[in-house]
């Protein structure tokens, strides 16, 4: 289970963002994933079909910040991840990076 949050779009498509817990052998800590779907169940089913099996949207805690919308909607694969603040408020300068950066195999494209 991990806290986030979802927005939907003019289009009808949503973008849905999840704090999870990084991986402790790369050293990283908590991590902040966007997701851009048709619905809330494709997005988590883009997940969970990634290996990350235990992700469930519980409320709408944590939703993206519309920089956040942006990031995720420029990247052709829809699928982006950094390292979330420690505090969850400040401001965070680094990249985002595509999915495959943090699970270490290639990602399908969406069409």
């Amino acid at each position: 289970m991990a806290a986030g949050g979802f927005c939907k779009l003019p289009n009808g498509t949503v973008v849905v963002a999840l704090n999870l817990p990084g991986t402790a052998a790369d050293g990283i800590g908590q991590v902040r994933v966007l997701v851009h779907a048709r619905n809330r169940a494709r997005a988590l089913t883009r997940l969970r079909n990634l290996g990350l099996r235990s992700v469930y949207l519980r409320g709408n805690a944590a939703p993206p910040t519309p920089d956040e919308v942006t990031a995720v909607l420029h990247h052709p694969d829809g699928l982006v991840w950094r390292t979330a603040p420690a505090g969850g408020v400040e401001q965070v300068t680094e990249p985002w990076h595509p999915i495959r950066a943090l699970l270490g195999r290639p990602v399908a494209v969406r069409r």
